[in-house]
């Protein structure tokens, strides 16, 4: 006969959930665990986000093409602003499509614990799946977007424009996971920090734009003087959209340390927010 002790002691558990006590603890093994769940969310999202609307993915085409119409009436036919020779309203493009996506995974995931409150309460799943997948779904928005601004770019080359698409296009993957990094980092760091100061949800999308005047996106960096020009290459996001905008058009500043201390800077913020995301994601309940 055997007691229920005996029985207990011949399982075998897949997975043993344990109090998370050190701020080092991250497992972060169980984000690839878990894949599966996190491609269920990402069609969540895909889903939620077209659901009972008319154009459905078409906004993604509308959006930046209004955007970048404003943008070349306000800043280069008002206000003058050089674009380096080339067209300015490629110029324009090219930013925005890298910017927005970096700004969409920033946006979307600074609201992960407010948001996804409900679910946390209720079931055990590693946490991080949640704005991992917001990365991955926002891909599609700009998978959308890269085929316009390419389009318009044969357009403009074939009507003799000068661009210069050269063999740094090949790091485009890269400077992808750059601008994802860089939004994920600082997202769930104000996600992490919005439970105890809600504030911080309302100030999220102003600074965001008001980041976006400090990166290059409707100026090139070579108009910057001197003076101001290193406050702007502090700013993570500006090399890459420079890099960006060299690779496709040929006509940017492009650096290698400047891209190097990017990376640095993403990597920093990025280990930064998954250590505090860790940290809060224990006791977020009581103050949601």
């Amino acid at each position: 006969m055997h007691t229920d002790t005996d029985i207990t002691s011949n399982k075998e558990w897949d997975l043993i959930i344990r109090p998370k006590t050190r701020w080092f603890d991250l497992h972060l093994g169980d984000l690839w665990r878990y894949r599966d769940l996190t491609m269920l969310f990402v069609w969540r999202d895909f889903v939620s986000t077209y659901k009972q609307t008319i154009l459905g993915p078409l906004w993604h085409l509308i959006t930046p093409l209004l955007t970048t119409l404003i943008f070349t009436v306000i800043f280069n036919r008002i206000a003058e602003i050089p674009t380096d020779g080339l067209p300015p309203f490629l110029f324009y493009m090219c930013g925005l499509t890298a910017w927005n996506y970096f700004a969409d995974c920033l946006n979307r995931t600074s609201g992960t614990f407010v948001t996804n409150a409900s679910i946390f309460g209720k079931v055990y799943f590693p946490r991080l799946t949640v704005p991992v997948s917001v990365i991955i779904s926002n891909l599609v928005k700009f998978a959308i977007q890269f085929l316009l601004f390419v389009s318009f770019m044969i357009y403009f080359g074939v009507r003799g424009s000068q661009i210069h698409p050269n063999l740094f296009i090949l790091l485009t993957p890269y400077l992808l996971i750059v601008m994802a990094a860089i939004g994920l980092g600082v997202g769930i760091i104000v996600s992490s920090l919005t439970t105890r100061y809600r504030d911080l949800q309302v100030l999220v999308g102003f600074g965001v734009q008001l980041l976006m005047y400090a990166t290059p996106i409707v100026y090139p960096l070579s108009t910057v003087s001197g003076k101001y020009r290193w406050l702007l290459i502090i700013n993570p996001m500006t090399p890459v959209i420079e890099s960006f905008r060299y690779a496709f058009l040929g006509n940017g500043t492009f650096s290698v340390m400047h891209l190097l201390y990017s990376t640095g800077a993403t990597l920093f913020v990025l280990f930064l927010g998954i250590l505090l995301f860790n940290h809060i994601e224990k006791t977020f309940m009581d103050t949601v």
